[in-house]
C-alpha cells in the first residue's frame, strides 16, 4: 500500500503538503517524497523512511521548499515522487497501486525505442512506467485514461503540472480519492484523517476512473466516473486509519459494527474482550459492548521508539521488532479467559509469539475472533502481503497441510457452512495454540461497511473479481 497528498494554494503550500502527506505513514514502508512547483521550477526531495519517521526525515527540507502546487507520497516500494520531462511538459508524477502486467508494458514500450532510467533490481519503476504510458498521449486526461486502460492491477495518482494537479482515481476505484477544500486552498487526499486538522473540510469523493484538474480556485473535471466500483474492503478492516471515511464511510464505525457482529454470532464465555494493538483495538471495542464483557488491555504496544505500523523487510527482523513492541500486563492476563480481536490473520508468524506470550504470563483461555474471514488469495490490486508469497497465508498453508495436491478448489474452502471450511480453521487454531477461533462471515463484513458487496473487493478472501 502507499498514500498521496496533494494542495493547491493561493499561498505557499508546503506546510499543508507536508503534514498532510505525514498523515499517510501508516500506509508505507520504504520512501517518502515531495514535490513543489516553485519560481525556479520543481523542487523534490525523496528520503528512505524504513526505520525513521518521514518528519524527521523532511524537517529540514521543509524549509528549503516554496511554491503554490505540491505533491507528496509514502511509497511502499519504489522511489517517488519522479520528475518526467516530455512533450506534454515537465511534470512530476506520483501512484499508488500495482501494475501487474508491468513486464508486457514495459516490452511493448521498448519496442516503440523508448528507455527507462529508474531501474532498481533489473526492474522497472511502475511509476515511470506509468509517466510512459500517460506520455504517449497528445493530452494529460488522454494519457492518464489510456494508462488506467491498459494496467491489469490498479493506478490512482497525481500529476503535478504548469496548467494544475490532475487527480486521478484507478479504472474500478480500489483506492479512495477525496477532494478537499478551505479558504484559498484545495486538497486531494487518500485518507480523510489528513483533512480536520489542517482546516479542510471534504468535498468529494472521485468516482472509478474519475479525472480531476485542481488548482487554487477549484476542482475541474476532466473525465467522469465510470459505472463499475470495487473499493477495497480491507481498508476498513486494517489498513485505513481510525478517523478516516472511505465513500463517506468512517473506518472506526464500521471496525465497531464488525466487533459487534462477531458478537452476535459467539456464545463464549470470557472475562475480558481486548484487541491486537492497534487496528484490532476498534474491532474489539464493538465486541465488548455488543457482548456486554468488559474490555481490558492486557498488552500494551510501546510506540515512542518503534514507531512505525510497519518494519523492515527481513522477517527475522520484523518478528523481533513485533515483540519489542508489545508489552503483556500479567496482572490483566493471569488466570484469565481472554478473548481478543484482530483485523486479520496473515500468515499468523508474530501472532503465534503473542499467544504464547500470553499463556507464560498465566491465561487459563485464549480465544481469537479475527474481524474478516480467511485469506485465501493473494492480494492483485494493491500491494498487500506482495512480498509475501499466496502459500504462505494461513488460510492458503492449512488447506494444503489438509489437501496437497490441492490447485484449484479453493471455493470449497471459502464457503464458511462446508466442511472444508470448518478443516481449515480448525487446522490454522491448533498451529496458534488457541482455545477457539472464528473468523467473521463475509456477508457480515459487507453489512458492517454498508456498502453493496458488488461494489467491494473482496478478491483476498473469496476470489471474487
Amino acid at each position: 500500500m502507499s498514500g498521496i497528498f496533494a494542495v493547491a494554494s493561493r499561498g505557499d503550500c508546503v506546510l499543508d503538503l507536508f503534514y498532510g502527506t505525514d498523515y499517510h505513514s501508516h500506509l508505507g514502508t520504504r520512501r517518502g517524497g515531495l514535490a513543489v512547483a516553485g519560481d525556479g521550477g520543481y523542487i523534490r526531495f525523496i528520503h528512505d523512511i524504513t526505520n525513521s519517521q518521514f518528519r524527521s526525515k523532511f524537517e529540514t527540507d521543509v524549509g528549503r521548499m516554496r511554491g503554490r502546487w505540491g505533491i507528496g507520497v509514502i511509497s511502499d516500494y519504489e522511489d517517488q515522487p519522479l520528475i518526467i520531462g516530455s512533450h506534454l511538459g515537465v511534470y512530476a508524477i506520483v501512484t499508488v497501486g500495482v501494475v501487474q502486467n508491468a513486464e508486457e508494458l514495459a516490452r511493448r514500450a521498448l519496442g516503440k525505442r523508448t528507455h527507462f532510467s529508474e531501474m532498481s533490481g533489473g526492474a522497472v519503476n511502475p511509476t515511470e512506467l506509468v509517466a510512459t504510458l500517460i506520455n504517449q498521449e497528445a493530452t494529460f486526461e488522454d494519457g492518464i485514461q489510456r494508462a488506467q486502460e491498459a494496467i491489469d492491477g490498479s493506478c490512482s495518482l497525481l500529476l503535478l503540472t504548469e496548467r494544475g494537479i490532475y487527480v486521478a482515481r484507478d479504472r474500478l476505484g480500489r483506492t479512495p480519492v477525496v477532494i478537499g477544500r478551505k479558504d484559498g486552498a484545495w486538497a486531494a487526499t487518500l485518507e480523510t484523517c489528513a483533512f480536520p486538522n489542517l482546516g479542510y473540510e471534504a468535498h468529494c469523493c472521485l468516482g472509478p476512473g474519475e479525472i480531476v484538474r485542481m488548482t487554487e480556485d477549484g476542482a475541474e473535471r476532466l473525465r467522469p466516473p465510470g459505472p463499475c466500483t470495487q473499493i477495497c474492503a480491507f481498508l476498513w478492516v486494517y489498513y485505513g486509519f481510525p478517523a478516516s471515511s472511505y465513500e463517506g464511510i468512517n473506518v472506526e464505525v464500521v471496525r465497531n459494527r464488525c466487533g459487534a457482529a462477531l458478537a452476535r454470532r459467539d456464545d463464549v464465555r470470557v472475562d475480558m474482550v481486548a484487541g491486537i494493538p492497534d487496528s484490532g483495538t476498534g474491532h474489539a471495542i464493538g465486541y465488548a459492548n455488543e457482548a456486554r464483557v468488559p474490555y481490558g488491555r492486557p498488552f500494551v504496544k510501546y510506540t515512542p521508539t518503534w514507531p512505525r505500523s510497519f518494519m523492515p523487510q527481513d522477517q527475522a527482523v520484523r518478528d523481533l521488532v513485533a515483540r519489542m513492541k508489545l508489552i503483556p500486563i500479567e496482572e490483566l492476563v493471569r488466570g484469565k479467559r481472554l478473548l481478543f480481536c484482530e483485523d486479520s490473520i496473515v500468515r499468523g508468524t508474530q501472532l503465534k509469539d503473542t499467544i504464547q506470550r500470553l499463556y507464560d504470563c498465566g491465561a487459563a483461555e485464549v480465544h481469537m475472533r479475527p474481524a474478516c474471514p480467511p485469506l485465501v488469495y493473494g492480494c492483485r490490486f494493491l500491494n498487500f502481503s506482495r512480498s509475501r508469497s499466496e502459500l504462505d497465508l494461513a488460510g492458503r498453508k492449512a488447506i494444503h497441510a489438509l489437501q496437497p495436491d490441492c490447485k484449484g478448489c479453493q471455493p470449497d474452502y471459502v464457503d464458511p457452512d462446508s466442511e472444508n471450511f470448518r478443516r481449515m480453521v480448525e487446522v490454522i487454531r491448533q498451529r496458534l495454540n488457541l482455545t477457539t477461533l472464528r473468523y467473521q462471515r463475509l456477508e457480515d463484513l459487507v453489512a458492517a461497511i454498508g456498502l453493496p458487496k458488488e461494489k467491494l473487493c473482496t478478491y483476498c478472501w473469496d476470489g471474487a473479481t
